[in-house]
């Protein structure tokens, strides 16, 4: 868990819905955007009433939600019920963030008609606002694509997990100077394919805010430094649910995962002591009315 002094809370923005104009705005105004999974509606309903003004509906609930080692095996589907859920979560506060669905592998990589189709059924069934792609080459036609069917599009570059193989597992990108000139040069390209802001995920911070200074799209970093335009991180990570590790980027600011497991365990002692429920905790019959069971219990010999 953090140990940093808390920071005076920033000014409260006003009430409405986050639109893609309001990132843009805060990139040119210097105004960090601040960006968080969520993956159902209770997470969804709290990140949107502690001010963020992105929720991604990331692929990473493969792991975090739903058990697998990859992102590999979130099927479409699955990935539209959670995004719904998240929506109605979020829009339930009086600031509603911008909800970004993360399209899951195979959903966009074999055609443009396969990521225009995948990306309105976010938007139709799932309310979702955006959609996010990974990756440049063959991904930019599916970008221009979706996004001429005006649906907004964000990318995705450094690690990819999608892609994660091909790159030689989940390691920084960008670190020897002709892979950290590509990156640029696929930021550049992913903008002019239309997306409206970049991820940039295990980047060096100085290869990160090169990038951004060249953009005239927000960034947004996730092990990328402080100098994006922006910050996301996963839900499950800086609330400490889950056992085990986080990556070096990772801030906790609770460990929710040890205070689960020490409620649950009060619980278990509980119940096996007959300590829980109390008598407030249940419901009462009237004595007539108990007596005239007890009676009926009797003549039916039950």
């Amino acid at each position: 868990m953090s140990t940093r002094p808390r920071r005076p809370a920033p000014a409260t923005p006003a009430p409405g819905k986050v639109a893609l104009p309001d990132l843009a705005g805060q990139k040119a105004e210097g105004v960090p955007i601040a960006m968080v999974t969520a993956y159902d509606a209770p997470s969804g309903q709290a990140a949107a009433e502690a001010g963020v003004d992105i929720i991604l509906v990331g692929d990473s609930a493969a792991m975090t939600v739903l058990g697998y080692d990859s992102t590999m095996p979130i099927t479409l589907d699955e990935m539209l019920v959670l995004t719904a859920a998240a929506t109605r979560g979020a829009s339930s506060a009086d600031r509603a963030p911008l909800v970004i669905a993360d399209m899951p592998f195979l959903s966009f990589q074999p055609s443009d008609r396969d990521a225009i189709l995948a990306a309105g059924r976010f938007v139709k069934e799932a309310g979702a606002d955006a959609v996010k792609v990974e990756g440049a080459g063959p991904t930019l036609e599916r970008i221009r694509a979706v996004t001429g069917a005006g649906i907004p599009v964000m990318g995705h570059l450094g690690l990819t997990p999608q892609s994660a193989t091909q790159l030689g597992g989940f390691k920084a990108q960008g670190r020897t100077a002709d892979a950290a000139l590509q990156l640029v040069e696929d930021a550049l390209l992913v903008q002019e394919a239309g997306a409206f802001a970049l991820v940039l995920e295990c980047v060096p911070a100085e290869i990160a805010g090169a990038i951004t200074e060249r953009l005239r799209i927000p960034t947004i970093g996730i092990g990328a430094g402080n100098r994006t335009d922006g910050q996301v991180l996963v839900w499950h990570d800086l609330l400490g649910l889950g056992a085990g590790s986080s990556p070096r980027f990772v801030e906790r600011y609770a460990d929710l995962h040890r205070a689960s497991v020490d409620a649950l365990g009060r619980y278990v002692a509980d119940v096996r002591s007959r300590a829980f429920p109390e008598e407030r905790h249940t419901y009462a019959i009237a004595d007539e009315e108990l007596a005239a069971f007890q009676a009926g219990l009797a003549a039916a010999a039950l």
